[in-house]
């Protein structure tokens, strides 16, 4: 087996017509989300001190189990490697594996709605690690996290690429949403239902 076709299984095959630029782009995605679920893991699993010690925040103890902190992190990384489906074969045409679906167009619309929801959600990333860089909640508390030292530059660094989350699904998005409604020779195709 060729490494072109492991990466194949993989992802699938890219769409014609998209630019290395957006493959990069959907694949930094995930990537951009790895690192603050590896925190996550570590921190609150495994237990590296990754966070000084203390009690509890209030309200904060239903979210300590490792359950909870795994399928938020399975389920961060799942979400961002949605975004492969817009530079992907299988955004384009359901998958074989989809029941009754299988083999027929995704509706344009289908994809872009929830990418555009998504990527507008996801601007809560930028302003957290703004609030959290200056040591607030969003409702301007004061945050119960508490790092020192290397343990807020490791947090910093491994919270900071969400901030690239939004933006990036915004423009894959667009993109997208006009590679599949726009004729090559720039004529506006109705998008498919």
């Amino acid at each position: 087996m060729t490494a072109d076709t492991l990466w194949s299984r993989l992802h699938g095959r890219t769409s014609a017509g998209v630019p290395r630029w957006a493959v990069l782009a959907a694949y930094a995605i995930p990537l951009a989300v790895l690192p603050s679920s590896l925190w996550r893991i570590a921190a609150f699993i495994l237990d590296v001190p990754l966070l000084e010690p203390g009690p509890t925040p209030a309200g904060q103890e239903q979210l300590n189990g490792w359950w909870y902190i795994l399928l938020l992190s399975v389920v961060s990384e799942g979400a961002a490697l949605l975004a492969v489906g817009l530079v992907s074969e299988w955004g384009e045409v359901w998958p074989r594996w989809v029941p009754v679906l299988r083999g027929r167009r995704v509706p344009v619309m289908a994809a872009v709605i929830p990418a555009g929801l998504g990527a507008l959600a996801l601007l809560v990333f930028p302003y957290a690690m703004i609030s959290i860089s200056l040591g607030v909640k969003f409702n301007g508390d004061p945050t119960g996290l508490v790092t020192h030292g290397w343990q807020t530059v490791v947090f910093h660094a491994m919270y900071w690429p969400l901030a690239v989350w939004s933006p990036l699904l915004a423009l894959l998005t667009v993109h997208y949403y006009r590679r599949r409604t726009v004729a090559p020779r720039g004529r506006v195709m109705a998008p498919s239902r």
